[in-house]
């Protein structure tokens, strides 16, 4: 199997990332629709097969190999996003036509949200259908959102959530920090401490030891975790703070709803040398090597391995042209390289 990375560059709008994140996912989920055993494409493929030679009549109608997942890595403008956890009211409420439906979470910082006079608002706001409650993404910040297939990845929904977490955790030993989960939702580390070891865990079976907290002190979140599926295709995914610009934004809420718990970044334990662009690699990187050591070459594994990993690089116009094409080649049997011979 062939992952796509698709790495925006510069600061993006959170809109457009939606969009394209919008585009795979429906590319997905058409395939599995129209591959699907008793969908109307099947029952027609069947119809059509000559009774003379069937093992021609097998290869003529083969259906075309299914799309390729994907990895958007992006850094976004300045937008606080919510979970199914943490919706606004609806708004055909009493709410002004033109007043800002907000979840409870996001009403003490409406003022941030909102155009002041002829200025912009100082951040953006975006309901999301992913898991979880109020969190916060901008310059500073790597965010990762998967566009997977997990039955091809030989993924259950929770394992998918530990690839993830022990990815980010991998990554983070390579620049010397220990992470670690808890039992609240994403990475976490121990602010007081920098890791001197650049070992990192190396299988999902050793997921326990990487939830032993190194000691007392209280943790800082320094990855969040989200994501929704819809047929086994899974989207959004999780947003790692590298410098510390994030941290104002989150100091004005409660971040997924954990009272009381503050947030850290690479810089922010020391690491300077980090920047967004080299940490989308990274995790990309740990991401593959998870997947093809724990699901796809482990025991019993029964996963696709991920053979190659190839690089995009977007731009406005690059992802205008990208979701138009995405858009044509819904079920024409059009790989993602061949997409992007279109555009380069």
């Amino acid at each position: 199997m062939r992952l796509a990375h698709l790495h925006l560059p510069h600061t993006t709008p959170f809109a457009r990332v939606s969009d394209l994140q919008q585009a795979l996912t429906t590319r997905l989920l058409t395939y599995k629709k129209l591959a699907s055993p008793g969908s109307l494409s099947s029952q027609e493929q069947d119809r059509r097969k000559p009774t003379s030679n069937a093992a021609t009549a097998s290869t003529a109608t083969a259906p075309p190999p299914p799309p390729d997942p994907t990895i958007i890595t992006f850094t976004p403008n300045p937008v606080y996003t919510t979970g199914r956890r943490d919706l606004p009211p609806s708004n055909t409420s009493t709410h002004p036509p033109k007043l800002l439906s907000l979840p409870p979470s996001l009403e003490p910082i409406r003022s941030l949200l909102t155009p002041s006079g002829s200025g912009p608002a100082t951040a953006e706001y975006h309901p999301t259908l992913r898991g979880g409650q109020t969190t916060y993404h901008g310059p500073g910040q790597m965010v990762a959102y998967t566009i997977l297939d997990l039955k091809r990845l030989g993924l259950t929904p929770r394992c998918h959530i530990r690839v993830l977490e022990n990815s980010v955790i991998d990554l983070l030993g390579s620049y010397g920090v220990t992470g670690f989960v808890t039992d609240d939702p994403g990475v976490w580390v121990d602010d007081a401490q920098v890791s001197t070891s650049t070992s990192t865990i190396t299988s999902t079976s050793s997921a326990s030891a990487s939830s032993s907290i190194p000691n007392t002190n209280q943790p800082k979140k320094i990855t969040a975790v989200g994501v929704h599926l819809r047929r086994n295709i899974s989207s959004y995914g999780i947003g790692l703070n590298v410098t510390s610009e994030p941290m104002w934004y989150f100091r004005q809420i409660v971040a997924c709803g954990l009272e009381g718990r503050e947030a850290t970044s690479l810089q922010g334990l020391g690491v300077h040398d980090a920047s967004v662009d080299q940490v989308a690699a990274g995790f990309v990187d740990r991401f593959v090597s998870r997947v093809n050591a724990d699901f796809a070459c482990g025991q019993g594994a029964l996963g696709e391995r991920i053979e190659e990993v190839y690089s995009v690089r977007g731009g406005i116009f690059f992802d205008l042209a990208f979701t138009f094409l995405l858009g044509t080649c819904q079920y024409n049997g059009a790989t993602m390289i061949e997409i992007l011979k279109v555009l380069i």
